[in-house]
């Protein structure tokens, strides 16, 4: 478990608002395999979600439906209690690799997207005004505005990534292991700005990772997806601030998770269960 002096700050308390996102028995099939089965999934506002899973569990793909990306054989994610019929201007994906543009700075990279095909049609300044605010939000000052790509660490890089996401002003948030080609000091920089971020904006937020520490320090609630996509365990991380001075605790949670792990991973793993 990495730890760092500064605090992480506490998650925003989820209310008894409905939920942000649903995912209702989500099933995705091929001929030759089944990547999920009956995944039922849902998110608040406000509320940050950790998903993990062995390699192959299905992780990733969950997260490609539920950004509208690939439709599922079966099942429907609801956003704001609405179908998914594909993307939409208030779900932003990031990845692992932050997708930078090199031939653009980190201002345009950062407004990248605000004129894709259903944003909204914003006006020179609102974009300006939109992109300063992102970039606040995650950082980085005026002097960074004009750097290009290949003049950043690799921490920079994914708040410049985060920012671009920010600047659509979603309100669900998608994350694929975006932390994990980073080292450990920069790797809690960024897990602490997540949990701001999720805390300042209010979007329902889906984390995939295969770090458990990960999942631990910065969730409202772990989920674990085992083989061929069946949700074995949701466990709520009723863990207070600072996380990383409560080893004990989540030491207890950790165990939980890694049993569950083991468990899927065997031939006789259990039917998923109802969540």
């Amino acid at each position: 478990m990495s730890a760092s002096p500064a605090a992480f700050p506490s998650i925003a308390p989820i209310d008894a608002a409905a939920a942000r996102v649903e995912v209702r028995d989500v099933v995705l099939r091929y001929p030759s395999r089944t990547v999920l089965d009956g995944v039922r999934l849902a998110v608040k506002p406000g509320e940050l979600v950790s998903v993990l899973g062995a390699s192959g569990a299905g992780k990733s793909t969950l997260l490609r439906i539920v950004a509208g990306l690939l439709k599922p054989t079966a099942g429907v994610v609801l956003v704001d209690g609405t179908p998914l019929d594909g993307t939409r201007p208030d779900v932003a994906l990031a990845f692992q690799d932050p997708c930078l543009l090199p031939w653009l700075s980190v201002e345009r990279n950062v407004a990248f997207g605000l004129g894709f095909a259903r944003q909204p049609k914003l006006s020179r300044g609102e974009r300006s005004a939109r992109v300063s605010a992102a970039l606040d939000e995650v950082g980085l000052g005026p002097d960074a505005r004009h750097h290009a790509p290949h003049q950043l660490s690799g921490g920079m890089a994914q708040r410049v990534a985060l920012a671009r996401c920010l600047a659509r002003q979603p309100r669900t948030l998608l994350l694929d292991e975006p932390f994990g080609a980073l080292d450990e000091v920069t790797r809690a920089d960024m897990q602490r700005l997540l949990v701001k971020v999720v805390r300042d904006t209010g979007a329902a937020t889906l984390l995939v990772t295969h770090d458990i520490d990960e999942a631990l320090l910065v969730s409202d609630r772990v989920v674990l997806l085992g083989r061929h996509g069946k949700l074995l365990l949701h466990l709520p991380v009723e863990v207070p601030a600072p996380r990383e001075q409560q080893l004990a605790a989540l030491g207890a949670l950790r165990v939980k998770i890694l049993a569950a792990l083991h468990e899927s991973m065997s031939p006789a793993a259990p039917a998923a269960g109802s969540f």
